[in-house]
């Protein structure tokens, strides 16, 4: 196949083009910095979201689309800050679904990024892909004009996939590696009552989620990217103490994360219960089903 990442160097987009590239797919990755990657025989880099940028020039017939483009929520969510969290996603998509409209022969399928975020947060709630969301917090209102702009691809023939992200564990990436850091300096416990919700997914089942559901046409609409045992946090960062040979015993009160972090302390001290209802029912297997097998795998245990 001919598939078309954006976001294709960051965390989850590294490792995708990787794992296609594996398969024998050719992966075209839309970058505002194309001049200085070294292109292979399997790999390009087309230059995109830039001054007269017009990638699909420079595209073949392409399978499939994956946008993974949007800027980071790991940072302090100042006014400015959240500002760039939607109009990057938005900008990006609105792009991605330009240049599907210019292409002659459409992809078969967009695999457009999303979050759990968009069910809002919950202590009580249980949420699959067809659970309406209770609460329009900033995140949700992100997620959900993310995917509208995402569905406009529906009107050229184009199955559309949202991938709704939970809590991606990598070893020494990502969210993982600024959670063991208080582990590491014996001061790691639990964080604000430790009995809200991690809906976490290791990261190799979030690339073999994506890839089969480029590779399943029977898949379509939204996708919960999470695995089928989410944790409350207090059980998860036990675990997470046992597999470092750590103690797990110094609370860090709510009112400190929210003084340290503003508002992107909900997605430590908020959470949601989210189940793969639907990967699950289209017969996809994961890898890494429970989290101690999962932080076995991420420490080599």
């Amino acid at each position: 196949m001919n598939i078309v990442i954006t976001g294709g160097t960051g965390m989850v987009g590294s490792k995708l083009t990787n794992h296609l590239l594996h398969k024998g797919h050719h992966v075209y990755i839309l970058t505002r910095n194309a001049s200085n990657k070294q292109n292979t025989r399997q790999l390009t880099y087309v230059k995109w979201l830039g001054h007269n940028s017009s990638p699909e020039k420079y595209l073949p017939t392409v399978d499939a689309v994956i946008n993974l483009a949007g800027a980071s929520i790991s940072q302090r969510w100042t006014p400015s800050y959240k500002a760039l969290i939607r109009d990057s996603r938005i900008e990006a998509t609105r792009e991605v679904i330009r240049i599907i409209n210019s292409l002659p022969s459409k992809p078969e399928v967009l695999i457009n990024a999303s979050a759990i975020g968009y069910y809002g947060t919950s202590k009580t709630n249980t949420f699959t892909e067809e659970s309406k969301p209770i609460k329009a917090d900033f995140l949700h209102r992100v997620c959900k004009e993310w995917e509208n702009e995402a569905a406009a691809a529906k009107s050229e023939g184009v199955r559309v996939v949202y991938a709704r992200f939970g809590l991606i564990l990598a070893n020494k990436e990502g969210a993982l590696s600024k959670m063991v850091l208080p582990y590491y300096l014996f001061i790691g416990g639990p964080l604000g009552t430790g009995d809200q919700w991690y809906s976490w997914v290791h990261v190799t089942d979030v690339i073999n989620m994506i890839a089969f559901a480029v590779e399943h046409q029977h898949v379509c609409g939204p996708i919960n990217v999470t695995a089928p045992s989410p944790e409350r946090m207090h059980s998860f960062g036990k675990q997470l103490a046992n597999t470092l040979q750590k103690p797990h015993w110094l609370p860090t009160p709510a009112f400190a994360v929210r003084a340290a972090l503003g508002e992107m302390s909900t997605l430590i001290l908020d959470g949601q219960k989210v189940l793969p209802e639907k990967p699950l029912q289209s017969g996809y297997t994961f890898s890494y089903p429970s989290l101690h097998t999962a932080l076995d795998n991420l420490f080599d245990k």
